[in-house]
């Protein structure tokens, strides 16, 4: 019964929380580097490194905007990662526990920093379109930041705060929580690292299956 659980709508985020693209973030951005005779990062690096709003974490990767324009940079990012996103897959156990929270009548959004059109055509690729009632992604391939569409996809998911629990795999997807005032749980699985998650506060799990005792509402003593 829908009563036992804490939440009766989950948000996800997607890319590194459901599917696996950290690594194919980090090849196509070392190529990018090595035409530019900038260092390269390794996945390790990046998780340490990668933040939002985007640009800021090029300016790290040593970009210099004074002689190429960020969007022009950020638009090279995205034409090379899209002809290749076919490559990455979802994170093993998404089905499942897509399938646990649909069978137990709590529904689920997502919210991402991908650009809306891209972002339902990988989520229907990679055949998970139904099991979601909400797809909120950006308007452009910057990825500036997403609590502004945050606050949009809570007023229309028309179910108090307290019965939402955000899940996500960075920094900014905390920040987002805290900004639209709704629970947030962290996965250490994607774009970084737990030692940078646990600096922000929010609970983390490792994997999937601990979601579900997440989700189960306190007992009284």
């Amino acid at each position: 019964m829908i009563n036992q659980y804490r939440y009766t709508h989950v948000i996800w985020d997607w890319n590194g929380t459901l599917l696996d693209d950290a690594w194919l973030c980090v090849a196509v951005m070392n190529g990018m580097l090595r035409e530019r005779d900038l260092p390269t990062r390794t996945l390790r690096q990046y998780k340490e490194v990668f933040d939002f709003p985007v640009r800021d974490y090029y300016e790290k990767l040593g970009y210099d905007f004074s002689s190429e324009p960020f969007e022009e940079v950020g638009l090279e990012f995205m034409v090379l990662y899209n002809r290749r996103q076919h490559e990455a897959r979802l994170h093993k156990g998404v089905i499942d526990i897509l399938s646990w929270l649909r069978d137990r009548g709590i529904r689920q959004s997502i919210l991402s920093a991908r650009e809306q059109s891209e972002l339902i055509d990988e989520i229907s690729a990679a055949g998970i379109f139904p099991f979601f009632d909400h797809i909120y992604g950006l308007e452009d391939h910057y990825a500036h930041g997403k609590t502004e569409v945050g606050f949009r996809l809570i007023t229309d998911i028309h179910v108090p705060k307290d019965q939402i629990l955000f899940i996500g795999d960075t920094k900014h997807d905390a920040e987002v929580a805290r900004e639209v005032g709704i629970d947030c749980l962290l996965m250490p699985h994607g774009h970084h690292s737990r030692k940078r998650l646990e600096l922000t506060g929010i609970p983390i799990v490792k994997q999937f299956e601990d979601l579900k005792e997440r989700l189960y509402r306190r007992q009284p003593d």
